[in-house]
Order: structure tokens, then sequence, then C-alpha cells
């Protein structure tokens, strides 16, 4: 098999995985080739997702690097098996591999927890809405990349659409419910779509008011990935400059934290709702 020229992000992450168990086993990359009777020079390809490894031969290293978390390696081996092409690879070649990266880490989450300051977060986003937003990059997109943009973005809220969900909180901040992307009747619509999905089992929605003054991560805009095992959780963040994940165990405690805080200081559900509903009246 070829090695791969871009793996994905879940692909990268079996490997790093791997590469943890090994290093913290104290096990060295000769020792690891030979239990899988390959060259040395695999090892380091895996650990770095260029080579694929069976789900056989990831349970036979982590047993060799003494790994006792049972469920983290059930996670890894299954993750090693997929090999059924995602939806979201017909857009490989039309859009920059991070954006196809967050549309695989929002499929396979058992749990997803955003924050957003600016913008109304992707998965609530109307088709009106979302095109407006695109219609304020800069530099401007060309009219192809923007529907290929907004096609995958509106293919990505399916998600919330399973018959078994992840569980999806949002935390948001009231200049992003008061942006009038669109105009006002777009504004409109969009904040009746918000209140529409806040209402279903598996949604929460949770206002952080002008009145709460300032709080941490104001700055920024973030997804919390929750996994099966915490081990395996991502942060995705968005910049100007576009996506990036985290995965150490120092940033998934950082953010773990920062989002109680963010929700401390937000109002509770129904007070948000109604706070939501108000904006929307005004309009």
């Amino acid at each position: 098999m070829p090695p791969r020229s871009t793996p994905t992000a879940r692909q990268q992450r079996i490997g790093y995985e791997l590469r943890k168990l090994r290093e913290q086993s104290g096990m060295p990359v000769q020792q690891a080739a030979a239990l899988l009777g390959v060259d040395r020079t695999r090892i380091p390809n895996i650990e770095s997702g260029r080579f694929g490894i069976s789900a056989e031969r990831v349970r036979t290293l982590a047993f060799n690097y003494g790994c006792p978390d049972t469920g983290l390696v059930d996670l890894l081996a299954e993750m090693a098996q997929e090999r059924a092409r995602g939806w979201w690879e017909e857009h490989r070649g039309l859009l920059l591999p991070a954006l196809l990266d967050i549309a695989e880490l929002e499929y396979h989450a058992a749990e997803l927890t955003t924050s957003t300051t600016t913008h109304i977060p992707g998965l609530l986003q109307t088709e009106e809405h979302a095109r407006a937003v695109f219609d304020t990059a800069d530099p401007q997109l060309p009219g192809p990349d923007l529907m290929a943009r907004l096609s995958l973005r509106l293919r990505r809220q399916e998600v919330l659409e399973r018959d078994r969900p992840p569980l999806y909180e949002s935390v948001v901040h009231e200049a992003a419910l008061r942006m009038q992307f669109g105009g006002p009747k777009v504004a409109r619509a969009q904040l009746e779509h918000i209140l529409r999905q806040s209402e279903r089992d598996r949604i929460t929605v949770r206002v952080i008011p002008f009145a709460a003054g300032g709080f941490p991560g104001a700055g920024q805009s973030f997804t919390y990935v929750g996994a099966a095992v915490p081990q395996l959780d991502t942060v995705q963040l968005d910049s100007s400059h576009g996506s990036m994940l985290l995965d150490s165990d120092m940033q998934l405690r950082r953010y773990r934290g920062l989002l109680e805080r963010l929700r401390a200081l937000a109002l509770p559900v129904e007070e948000s709702r109604d706070f939501i509903r108000s904006i929307a009246q005004d309009l």
C-alpha cells in the first residue's frame, strides 16, 4: 500500500497516540518494528499517519507497550479498521484539507461543544446566513469556492439530524446574535432557527450577554470535540488564518477548564431562549 500524501487528522491521531504509548513504554523504534515484522522506517511512517495500520497490529503494539486502558485501545483499533470513505471526501481537491478534517471530527464525535463570540456556530447556521458570512470573506471568495464551502457547511449539519446525534452544546455571545449578516430579515430567520434547534433533546444553547462583562477566551472561537474516551478528545480553533487542531493532554485540560468558566457566565437554558427571542423581536 503506497504512503498517504495527505493523511487526515483522524489518521494522524492514531499514529500520534501510538507514538505516545511507545515513548511512555520506553520501547525504541527498532523493537516496535520487530514486533510487527516490518522495517524500522515503517514505525515513524505509521506514527505520522502516512501509513495505515490494522486493528490487530494496533492491539499488538498497545499490549507490548503495556497500555492498561482497554477503552483507548478499543477505540484506536476501531479507528484503524475504518475503510469507508466519508462523504467529505467528495470535496477533497476543492477545499482545504483542514475543512474536511472538521467534518470528519464532527461525524465521529460523541459530544460537540462550541464557544463563539462574533459568529453563529456553523452547525446552527441557516443557508442564507452562511452565504452572507461567506460573502464577507477577505479576500473575496470566487463563486465556485463560495458554493463549495456553503455545500460543505450545510452537509456538516446533517450530523445533528442522525437518529443518535452527538450531544451538542453551544455557548454563544450576545455579539454573535446581534450581527446582522444578510440584513434584518436573514438575521431574524437565523435567530428563529436557533430557537427551534435549541428545543431538541440533544441540543443546548446558552448565551453570554454583554452584561456579563469580560470573560476568558473572548477573542477566539473553538469547538471541543469529545470522543468516546477523553484521551482522544480534540479542540478545533477558528482563526483568520484557518483552523488549528489541539490534542495534547495539557491543551485539553485547559479548554475543559475554559468551558466550565464560560458556562458559569452564560445564562440558563430557558433564560437564553428568552434572550434570543427578545433580540429577534427587535429586528
